[in-house]
Formats: C-alpha cells, sequence, structure tokens
C-alpha cells in the first residue's frame, strides 16, 4: 500500500509542476495573459495532410480576361507546396451589393473568409447573427505572423462579445474619405481658377457644363442617392456619422461625441432638399435619374459627363487614366468633409477586414492561407498585382504596364482588401504623383476616429431599425434627386413617417449605449 501511495503523490506533484510552468508560461511579469510572440510559442505539427480548396468572396465586379486565373496557377503552385491547399477568389458585384453581401452570409453556403467593414458592410450586425467563427485561439497556431504584428490594442477593436472574428487592415494607408471629382480644364474655361470647395460653386460648374458643353453635367444613376445625401450632410454640418446601419444617426459634432441626433429630422435635410430640387430643374441629370443605371465613370473617361463621385483612393488613380482618355482634363477633387473642415475623420481599422464565415469547414487552413497571402511577397504581389512581366514590370522602384501591355487583355485585378501590407505595396505609376497636395488638406484638419471598440447592439430596437431604413430608402431618392414634388411637404411626410417607425426608441437605445460606453471608458 504504501509504495501505491507514493507512486500516486509522486504523480499529483508532476501534474502540479507542469500546471504551474504552463499558467507562468502564459502570464507576462505583470501576472496578466499576453498573447504568444510568435509561432514558436505554438505546437508545431499542423496537419495538412488532406488537400483543401480555400474559398474567399471579395466585393467587386470580377474580372473580364483570364488574368486572375492566370495569377491564381501561379499562387497555387506555392500554397500546395507550403500548406497543401489553393485559393480561389469569388465576387459580390457591387451592383446592390449590400443585400447580395448578407444574403450570403445567411444563406448556409460554404465557404472560407470574407470581406467585411464595421462602417459600410454591416460587419456588426452579421457578427450578432453569428455569420463568422470565432477566431481567438485559432490565430496564434493558424496565422501565427499575423497575429504578432497586429497590436492587442486593434485586435481589441475587432472583437464582438470579447471574442475577435476579424482581421484588420491596420497597416495599410489610405485615404477613403468621399467627394465629387470634375474637370480642371472645363472649370478653367468657365472661369473657376481655384480649387471647388464647396456646393455653391459646384452648382455653377454643373450649369457650365450644360451650356457650354452641352452634357449631362452629373449623369449620375439613381441608385447613387444616399451617398448624395451623406456628402451633403458632410459638408453642411460638423457630425460624425455613428457605426449603425442606415447612415442615420451621428453624434453632434467632433467636440460633442455623445450626443446622438440625426441631421434628416433637422432644417439641413430641407436645405438639401430644396437645393437638389434646383439642380434637378436646372438639368444637372437626367429627368429619369430615378431609373437611371448607366456608368457615371464610364461617361466621365468618354468626355460625357463633367462630374463623379468617390474616394481619394479611387481619385489617385482616376486622375491617371483620365490623363490619358481625355488629355489635359486635369481631374480635380471636391472632398465634401473640406467644406466645413470639422469633421474629416481619419479611417477606422475595420473599414476593410477579413473574417472566417461561420460555414467554413476549413477555418484553420483558410487562416494559413491567409497568412501566407498577407506576409509572403511573393504571393502578395501575385495577389495584388498579378505575375511580374506581365501584368507589371518594375522600373525606378515603381510599377510599371510592360512594353507591349493591352489593358483588356493584360490588366489584373483581385480587388484584394482586409490584407494590404505598407511594406509589401510597390509604388505605381497609375498613381497620381501629385496626391500629396491634397494630403496635405486633410493633414491640417483631420481627426482620430474617436470610436473604437464601440458596437451597437440592435437587438432591442432590430424591427425599428428595419422600419426606419425602409422608409428611408423609400423616401430619399425622390429628395436627393429633386423629384418629390414640394420639398417642404416632401421632408415633412419623410421626417413624420420616420416617427411613426419607431426613431425615438432607436435614437433612446442608441444614446443609453453610447452614454455606457462612455462611462466604460472613463473607469
Amino acid at each position: 500500500m504504501s509504495n501505491k501511495w507514493k507512486i500516486i503523490t509522486e504523480l499529483l506533484l508532476v501534474v502540479c509542476l507542469v500546471l504551474m510552468t504552463t499558467v507562468v508560461g502564459c502570464q507576462g511579469s505583470d501576472g496578466k495573459t499576453d498573447k504568444p510572440s510568435s509561432a514558436e510559442d505554438q505546437p508545431q505539427e499542423i496537419d495538412t495532410s488532406d488537400f483543401v480548396e480555400i474559398v474567399w468572396y471579395h466585393l467587386g465586379d470580377p474580372p473580364t480576361n483570364d488574368q486572375l486565373d492566370l495569377a491564381a496557377e501561379e499562387w497555387n503552385k506555392i500554397l500546395k507546396e507550403k500548406v497543401n491547399a489553393s485559393l480561389t477568389i469569388k465576387f459580390i458585384e457591387w451592383a446592390d451589393y449590400l443585400t447580395k453581401y448578407n444574403l450570403l452570409l445567411s444563406s448556409g453556403e460554404v465557404f472560407d473568409m470574407i470581406n467585411t467593414a464595421s462602417d459600410w458592410l454591416d460587419m456588426w450586425p452579421n457578427a450578432a447573427k453569428g455569420a463568422f467563427k470565432d477566431i481567438t485561439d485559432l490565430l496564434p497556431v493558424y496565422a501565427p505572423v499575423t497575429w504578432s504584428e497586429v497590436p492587442q490594442e486593434h485586435w481589441d477593436q475587432c472583437k464582438f462579445n470579447g471574442k475577435i472574428i476579424t482581421i484588420p487592415e491596420d497597416q495599410y494607408t489610405q485615404w477613403i474619405n468621399h467627394g465629387f471629382f470634375y474637370r480642371g480644364d472645363w472649370a478653367k474655361e468657365f472661369g473657376i481658377t481655384e480649387p471647388i470647395r464647396d456646393w455653391d460653386t459646384l452648382g455653377e460648374y454643373l450649369q457650365k457644363c450644360k451650356d457650354i458643353k452641352e452634357v449631362i453635367p452629373y449623369d449620375v444613376a439613381g441608385s447613387k442617392a444616399s451617398e448624395l445625401l451623406d456628402y451633403w450632410m458632410a459638408s453642411y454640418t460638423d457630425s460624425v456619422c455613428l457605426e449603425i446601419p442606415g447612415n442615420l444617426f451621428y453624434s453632434e459634432s467632433y467636440d460633442d461625441l455623445y450626443t446622438v441626433y440625426s441631421p434628416l429630422m433637422e432644417p439641413v435635410l430641407l436645405e438639401m432638399a430644396k437645393k437638389m430640387k434646383e439642380w434637378g430643374d436646372a438639368g444637372y441629370w437626367r429627368t429619369d435619374v430615378l431609373n437611371y443605371t448607366g456608368d457615371t465613370r464610364e461617361a466621365l473617361k468618354a468626355g460625357q459627363t463633367g462630374l463623379d463621385g468617390h474616394h481619394t483612393q479611387t481619385y489617385s488613380g482616376l486622375r491617371v487614366e483620365m490623363d490619358e482618355k481625355q488629355s489635359g482634363s486635369e481631374l480635380q477633387m471636391f472632398p465634401v468633409h473640406l467644406q466645413g473642415g470639422k469633421n474629416l475623420i481619419e479611417m477606422s481599422i475595420t473599414h476593410g477586414a477579413q473574417s472566417v464565415a461561420a460555414s467554413s469547414e476549413n477555418p484553420e487552413r483558410a487562416l494559413m492561407v491567409y497568412d501566407l497571402m498577407r506576409n509572403d511577397e511573393t504571393l502578395y504581389r501575385l495577389l495584388n498585382y498579378g505575375r511580374e512581366g506581365v501584368n507589371y514590370i518594375i522600373k525606378d522602384g515603381k510599377r510599371v504596364r510592360p512594353e507591349g501591355f493591352d489593358e483588356t487583355e493584360h490588366s489584373f485585378f483581385s480587388n484584394f482588401w482586409g490584407g494590404r501590407m505598407d511594406k509589401h505595396e510597390i509604388p505605381t505609376d497609375r498613381t497620381y504623383d501629385k496626391i500629396g497636395e491634397l494630403y496635405t488638406e486633410y493633414d491640417k484638419v483631420k481627426k482620430p476616429y474617436p470610436y473604437a471598440g464601440f458596437v451597437f447592439d440592435r437587438t432591442p430596437v432590430e424591427s425599428e431599425l428595419s422600419a426606419l431604413n425602409d422608409v428611408k430608402m423609400r423616401h430619399i431618392p425622390p429628395l436627393a434627386f429633386g423629384k418629390a414634388g414640394d420639398p417642404e411637404a416632401a421632408v415633412q411626410k419623410f421626417q413624420k413617417e420616420l416617427k411613426t417607425a419607431g426613431y425615438d426608441k432607436v435614437l433612446d437605445e442608441i444614446q443609453r449605449q453610447i452614454n455606457e460606453w462612455k462611462e466604460s471608458k472613463q473607469k
């Protein structure tokens, strides 16, 4: 008996020592649990004996040539060797993209990874519905490079209910603030010699486009109504839009970030409705604009319209295209936030992110592939730029088009984001070489993103939020394009329907959660 108890006692001591070593090894010097610093802290043997196909969904229209497929052949050779997997990219097209995106996530379709964003792709609502896998414990093991390079405070911004559900694009520099693109050569011809920085001057430009150039000044599609509304609010309020689906609710200003309201319930909306009716009556867009689905950018490139709109990153490349297709056009940008200059906000790190789908059958391998595509320079270039020598060459430190390059045949497009890295980027001659002048303007007024860590729980007002968005989608297109009849009557009807749909209840709930978040930050 004594020998038996002696053996048991020794075994218990061994177990205790192992447990103590494990606890100590997982704690920092202050006793708090730290994340592992590298893959060396993780099990070294990962079973990749079974070959798997990893499917990613990207946002964007699919390419019309075979260059992505040819690049995929190259990266899949490397992935086969490294992790015994292949990567296939599928696309969610831009037309009605949000509806398609949310339907895909709720469909149960089996795929592995998908772009997401907290400010424009319903990341938090989809996380609440269980659309994304919890990757907290998987990241250190299967994406060790990404895990170690993303700071802990950034991982904290990627958590839903305490679990990491996405990977941030936090090491890539870009400006995604929006504005209008207009022809600088035409503006000068019209006597507008200073950069356009307000809507009144923009209206003068559009009138001259109609009178002198005899084109539809802004040949815009009806689907851009909400964008036009956002532009107006960026210019005529100091407000900061909250990351709540529908873009209905804002803070009063950067100096008052915790008071919630909606400019759609304020006189600023009537001011917009009146101005847009003036513009519509003046013929600045098609009479059937609400039903028009054409491509404004292609019309701009063809010299058939004088205005387009999107963000600064788009402008930096479009300027080069316009210099080629409309020589001397000197495309300019009116960044709408610069009219007031008090609400130009730096980008959230979850504006572009990458999540593992809840339906993924191979989340471990998906993260291994992602880790390579984000951090392996060869794979990064294949995914972002295509094949060197065919889709690009490097000359004097810049990506340029090879001799014999044909845009239709050789252009490359993957629309990869959610993992771009400044350290792997190669400058391109396809970016406007004076874009820095615009960045200098931004630097004078920019403000840090203020809502990192705030996740709105829409559960208490789910039905009311849905009803509010339905009301908005019915009323804003005719209001934004001056097709709603008398502006005052139309705005009053819209605001009344918002009230009926539950505006006050939603406002109170958002304010309550903002107050709680503010208090939690002060503890």
